[in-house]
């Protein structure tokens, strides 16, 4: 994709930070990694969007986070989604997908 980055729409960073810790808790660099690699490049997380991102799913109680060492030994908060997160993440995904098909059923039109 060159050096060109998506503008995410509001909402989708934490859509996919409730979807990356869905699967076990990590810690906040490996969580921007991941939607790095799983995104194929395209979308880059900076730490000034992903730490309050993560603070502000926290108060909603959507994630909660835990003290532990990372792989290379050093202190690291562990972020986990909460049942009610798993909900969230549930009811998000269903209204990402809806849009993302209600506006490729316009840009296909002819």
């Amino acid at each position: 994709m060159g050096d060109e980055s998506l503008v995410m729409p509001q909402g989708t960073l934490d859509l996919l930070i409730l979807k990356t810790i869905a699967v076990e808790p990590q810690h906040g660099w490996a969580i921007s990694q991941r939607i790095q690699l799983v995104s194929s490049d395209a979308l880059r997380v900076q730490q000034g969007s992903l730490y309050p991102a993560l603070h502000r799913l926290e108060r909603r109680g959507w994630i909660k986070a835990e003290w532990g060492a990372s792989d290379n030994n050093r202190r690291a908060k562990y972020y986990a989604i909460t049942r009610k997160g798993r909900a969230e993440l549930e009811a998000q995904t269903t209204a990402w997908r809806r849009l993302a098909h209600a506006v490729g059923q316009v840009l296909d039109v002819g």
